[in-house]
């Protein structure tokens, strides 16, 4: 056992005692960030509030790319796409029907969310089996050419001018091109409760939060409340995942991801295996875009680009491909650290030292570092930027773990052998006693035969 493995072996719980022990010292460092930041309870909740946002969906996002990359070992580059295909179709599906001279300049089918979320998982799936069929018999970097290219399809036309507005079932309906779709129908969390009949309830308990939060508490509760949500959402990805990989299909698909031609020998039909498993992490990532950019309010294509995928991409390297635990984990650091984390850095920084002197150009920050050999001014502008510089911390991140720790946090771990006896079981022999010979594939005792024994 590594010394990784013996580690988290020793917490409490397992990979679940490990994914709270990782969130609540997240969560400790946050809240004494607040603090020495000087914010008000209202600022502690909604930061708490947004970094368990952010961790939600990176860690959904991050498994849904697990069951593709981790268990099957489909390169897939085109993440973005699938999250906005289920996120305009959920649009369409569910906003209210066009209504003239209202705010909106295209209305939808006036379905209910769910059925909107339905439809939108759907699509997102459908569009993952019309990539998969011509694409699923490339390897490797031609199948991420094809996937990336398809995302970049789908946000093209969702900015098309002709997709603008058009007619369905009678309905005025489009994705709005440039300027977006407003989604002017109830979030998630407002659906899920009316849904389930908990709404006055919920609002009875906004107004009792007013005595922690006296001004218009509505937004910190939503926001506390939908976060938890969004973890519920993780468990329940990360119970689907463990238990299609602790499945006789899910053991295929890692036997594609081993070898493909080894499964083809032994008569899995590995086409059709993939295609079911990229259909189904298409389907995750369009619910994890649905439930990130519906309570927005707004959705635009140029959201939709392609440095989320990498982000995505990121927080699984981090947190290590193959295991579900390492996704979460992936997903919170990067959500912690990279995502949030600089903003919160520069803050700090103003905070303790509100007098720090920084070049205010790069050309001023580096020319003492060349001709002096003075770092101070490089560092003192690196850090004044380091919000402007998130893109390149995030690459040396990654240059670092691919030299150092390729695997990630918890990738690949070994996996525990069938508990199965290999030994062949003694035949009991009429009388009840046990008959120790060997035999043969056919049954018939090797002795009999005239073979060799141990003797």
């Amino acid at each position: 056992m590594s010394v990784r493995d013996d580690f988290t072996a020793r917490i409490p719980g397992g990979d679940a005692g490990l994914i709270v022990l990782v969130l609540l010292g997240t969560y400790l460092a946050y809240v004494l960030a607040g603090f020495v930041l000087g914010y008000t309870l209202r600022g502690q909740l909604n930061s708490i509030a947004t970094l368990t946002f952010y961790i939600g969906v990176f860690a959904m996002l991050s498994l849904a790319l697990n069951l593709h990359w981790g268990y099957t070992g489909l390169f897939n580059i085109g993440i973005v796409g699938f999250m906005a295909v289920g996120v305009y179709v959920t649009a369409i599906v569910t906003k209210p029907t066009y209504v003239a001279g209202g705010a909106a300049q295209v209305g939808g089918l006036g379905l209910p969310l769910w059925v909107g979320i339905l439809a939108g998982m759907t699509a997102a799936a459908l569009l993952g089996l019309v990539v998969a069929l011509p694409a699923l018999r490339l390897r490797a970097d031609y199948l991420a050419i094809v996937t990336i290219a398809m995302s970049e399809i789908v946000r093209f036309s969702f900015l098309s001018g002709e997709l603008q507005q058009f007619q369905l079932f009678g309905n005025r309906v489009g994705f709005g091109g440039g300027s977006g779709l407003i989604l002017d129908f109830a979030p998630p969390l407002e659906a899920l409760l009316r849904g389930v009949g908990l709404w006055n309830g919920y609002l009875g308990f906004v107004d009792a939060f007013q005595v922690l939060v006296p001004r218009n508490p509505k937004p910190v509760v939503d926001g506390l409340v939908y976060g938890l949500l969004l973890l519920g959402f993780v468990a329940g990805f990360y119970w689907l995942l463990k238990r299609t990989g602790e499945s006789p299909f899910g053991r295929v698909l890692k036997a594609i991801r081993e070898d493909e031609d080894v499964a083809n020998a032994l008569g899995k039909n590995t086409d059709r295996f993939k295609i079911k498993s990229f259909m189904l992490g298409c389907a995750l990532m369009g619910l994890a875009g649905i439930l990130w950019l519906v309570p927005q309010g707004a959705v635009t294509p140029n959201f939709f680009r392609p440095r989320v995928t990498f982000f995505i991409w990121i927080a699984l390297i981090i947190g290590g491909a193959g295991s579900n635990t390492g996704s979460v984990l992936g997903g919170a650091v990067f959500a912690a650290v990279l995502y949030q984390g600089p903003r919160y850095f520069q803050n700090l920084v103003s905070a303790v030292f509100p007098n720090l002197d920084s070049p205010s150009g790069f050309g001023q920050a580096i020319s003492p570092l060349i001709s002096q050999f003075d770092p101070v001014p490089f560092l003192l502008y690196t850090v004044d930027s380091i919000r402007q510089l998130q893109l390149v911390v995030m690459g040396l991140v990654l240059i670092w773990l691919m030299h150092n720790r390729p695997e990630g946090m918890l990738g690949y771990r070994k996996e525990t052998a069938s508990v199965i006896p290999l030994s062949r079981p003694k035949s009991m022999t009429a009388d009840g006693g046990s008959d120790d010979s060997v035999r043969t594939d056919g049954g018939v005792d090797a002795a009999a035969q005239g073979g060799e024994t141990d003797e």
